[in-house]
């Protein structure tokens, strides 16, 4: 059983940055694909980023390229979503979650094809 346990979101304004963490524990971190996703209100949960198990391949949503960086310490068994150029309709509760996988190179995009959850932290950005 692993357990994820994000930090970092909070109240900032918009073009701000946040940067969030994840850390995990009760498995081998190295072994899963970490992913983030945020669910705003009254929408679904929604895909906002991947990174591999090895951490060289990365992926985004549309929505979010070029302003999010999402990166791992596996020594730290942690994973990171630097959010910069914040927008109000980034508002949501932000959650971490990781998928095992045999390859060291894969990126899972479906809220569905990960195993397990964090409780999510809240990102406010104010216009």
């Amino acid at each position: 059983q692993v357990q994820l346990v994000e930090s970092g979101g909070g109240l900032v304004q918009a073009g701000g940055s946040l940067r969030l963490s994840c850390v995990a524990s009760g498995g081998i971190f190295s072994n899963y694909i970490m992913g983030w996703f945020r669910q705003a209100p009254g929408k679904e949960r929604e895909f906002v980023a991947a990174i591999s198990r090895s951490g060289i391949n990365t992926y985004y949503a549309d929505s979010v390229k070029g302003r999010f960086g999402i990166s791992r310490d596996n020594a730290k068994n942690t994973v990171y979503l630097q959010m910069n150029s914040l927008k109000p309709e980034d508002t949501a509760v932000y959650y971490c979650a990781c998928a095992a996988d045999r390859s060291l190179w894969g990126i899972r995009k479906s809220y569905d094809s990960y195993d397990y959850w964090g409780q999510g932290t809240q990102v406010t950005v104010s216009s």
